[in-house]
């Protein structure tokens, strides 16, 4: 029965309490769809092109995306074995979640980071740990390096963090490193890179030949700056053998021709996607100010979003935005993460904000009026 209150087979019971992942909500025809981190801007050139040129629609895609790895190993001067794609990123955070981590071991991120973080180390049986942000929503990183155990199997750093924006630092990501047993994964989940603008920022690929540390993945996608997130294509660069074994807990064939193809496509035109990136990071640097400007308290913006730590206020104040024609992404006890989207969407942003800040509780943590 559809209705019934109950599960009616076994299943594991950390999963029946587990939610399900919630999709940003949906925009309408005369709406702003600010929720889902999506690029505003449609695909770079020649990509639908090469979409539209995949018709071997029978055929099963090349498992192993060769002809991209080889183009991305190219591209930061490793080998293609130590490059990996995956329907996502998130898809590789999986596998690399299921490859290292069990029943008894824990998984180590920082909260609030990216929401799925949480349930791929309940999937995996494992335990999630959970170390808070600095009061900036910033990584406190040594709170997440004393956190490490003997049981410690994986740790993820997000830099930018998604959902509050801030970067971890180059220097502050090598002590970190030097201080975690070499025998630890550490992801670093860049999904955002390509639009930090601060130089001192973490580049898990600054220097060519991939990660320094064997024991370092480096997650990067095609859904964020390249403007690909219907198409589902990300990649990892790290050891063969990290990459081998979570190429092991993969399903075979996620990434379709058609999503190589837009990948391959996309870059090709690298300058096309910087210009496209210069004036999203430009257009997210004016939203933070002017919201600060409106009195919210706003942490360092370096993604393609801004956060309002609206807290406990934080459904009454999606409510308000979502009533102006704006979808932006409540996290209910925490906050309001907007995404940066049309250059038209900038000022009503800005006109809800200013007029929902003044209904925050004096001494409201998300709120910097005098």
């Amino acid at each position: 029965m559809t209705d019934a209150p109950h599960i009616p087979v076994r299943v594991r019971p950390e999963i029946a309490a587990l939610p399900p992942y919630k999709q940003g909500k949906q925009a309408g025809a005369d709406a702003f769809k600010l929720s889902s981190n999506e690029n505003p801007f449609d695909p770079l050139p020649g990509v639908v092109e090469a979409v539209q040129a995949a018709t071997a629609l029978n055929r099963y895609p090349d498992a192993s995306a060769a002809r991209l790895r080889e183009r991305l190993a190219a591209r930061y001067d490793v080998t293609s074995d130590e490059v990996h794609v995956a329907a996502g990123s998130v898809s590789i955070l999986a596998q690399l979640v299921l490859a290292t981590a069990g029943p008894g071991d824990e998984v180590v991120y920082a909260w609030r980071s990216f929401e799925a973080y949480p349930w791929l180390a309940v999937v995996a049986g494992a335990t999630p740990v959970q170390v808070p942000l600095t009061a900036d929503a910033r990584h406190d990183l040594a709170a997440m390096a004393a956190a490490v155990t003997d049981r410690t199997r994986a740790i993820i750093v997000c830099s930018p963090n998604n959902p509050t924006g801030p970067i971890v630092t180059q220097d502050e990501f090598d002590a970190f490193a030097d201080a975690v047993p070499a025998d630890v994964l550490v992801i670093l989940d860049e999904a955002y890179a390509e639009f930090v603008t601060d130089p001192a920022a973490v580049d898990g690929l600054r220097e060519p030949g991939g990660p320094t540390r064997p024991n370092v993945v480096v997650l990067r996608t095609f859904s964020k700056a390249y403007g690909l997130a219907g198409l589902r294509v990300g990649y990892a660069v790290g050891h063969t053998r990290i990459l081998d074994a979570a190429r092991s807990t993969g399903i075979p064939l996620s990434v379709t021709a058609q999503g190589e193809e837009a990948a391959l496509a996309s870059l090709d035109h690298d300058d096309e996607l910087l210009e496209r990136v210069r004036v999203i990071a430009e257009r997210r640097d004016r939203l933070a100010a002017g919201l600060r400007e409106a009195g919210w308290r706003v942490p360092e913006a370096q993604g393609n979003f801004v956060w309002l730590p609206a807290g406990d206020e934080s459904l009454t104040v999606a409510a308000a935005f979502d009533a102006g024609g704006l979808i932006v992404r409540p996290f209910a006890g925490d906050g309001v993460r907007i995404s940066v989207g049309e250059e038209e969407s900038v000022e009503k942003v800005l006109g809800i904000a200013a007029s929902v800040v003044t209904d925050l509780p004096e001494g409201h943590s998300g709120r910097g009026l005098a």
